[in-house]
C-alpha cells in the first residue's frame, strides 16, 4: 500500500488543472486520479443502495419500538379491564391495541437527535464531503510535504492522508464511507 494524498476542488477545471500540476511535479501520471463523490450515504455500496444495510441512526429503533410497545399494551390492558363492566370483553382486546400503538409512538421520543454519538462509540466521526477530488499515490515518505503544499496552493480543501491503491489513475481501493483523516 502506498500513502495517498487527497484534496477536494470546487470545479471539473480545477481537478484537471490539478492533475497536470502534480504530473509536471513529478508525479507518477498512473497514480494520480481525478474523481467525484456521492453524498455521504449515496455510495450504492450495499444490495439495497445506500452505505450501510441498517442506517447508523436507526439501530435501537426495533428495540425501541418492542419496548414502546409492550408497556403501551400491558397499561392498555389495565385500562380496559378496569373499564369491562362498561365495554364489556372488548375492552381489555381494544385498550392493549390502543396502548400498543401509542407506546410505540412515544418511543420515537427516545430516538437520538442529528450529530448525536450512538451509544458507547463516542462522537460522530467526520465524513467525506461530496465533490470533485484529486489523489495522489507515493511510496516515498518524503513526497508528502511536497503533494500537500502543492495541493493547498492550487486551491484545494480538505486535503486528507490515507493508505491505498492508484493503479492506471484510477483508486482501485477507494471507500467513500470511510473515515477521512484530514490533514489540512
Amino acid at each position: 500500500m502506498s500513502t495517498i494524498i487527497a484534496g477536494h476542488f470546487q470545479l471539473q477545471d480545477e481537478v484537471e488543472q490539478a492533475r497536470q500540476a502534480l504530473i509536471e511535479a513529478g508525479f507518477d501520471a498512473d497514480r494520480v486520479s481525478g474523481f467525484y463523490i456521492n453524498q455521504p450515504g449515496q455510495h450504492d455500496m450495499t444490495s439495497i443502495g445506500g452505505d450501510h444495510m441498517v442506517s447508523p441512526g436507526a439501530r435501537e429503533t426495533p428495540e425501541g419500538l418492542a419496548e414502546g410497545a409492550g408497556v403501551g399494551a400491558a397499561v392498555g390492558v389495565a385500562a380496559g379491564a378496569v373499564t369491562a363492566p362498561v365495554t364489556g370483553p372488548l375492552g381489555p382486546v381494544v385498550g392493549g391495541l390502543l396502548g400498543a400503538h401509542v407506546g410505540s409512538l412515544f418511543s420515537f421520543s427516545r430516538m437520538k437527535e442529528r450529530g448525536e454519538s450512538e451509544r458507547g462509540t463516542g462522537p460522530v466521526p467526520d465524513v467525506r464531503p461530496a465533490g470533485m477530488c484529486v489523489a495522489v499515490a507515493f511510496d516515498d515518505p518524503a513526497l508528502e510535504a511536497r503533494a500537500v503544499d502543492l495541493l493547498r496552493r492550487l486551491g484545494a480543501h480538505h486535503i486528507e492522508r490515507a493508505s491505498g491503491n492508484i493503479v492506471g489513475g484510477d483508486w482501485a481501493d477507494f471507500d467513500p464511507a470511510s473515515v477521512p483523516q484530514v490533514i489540512a
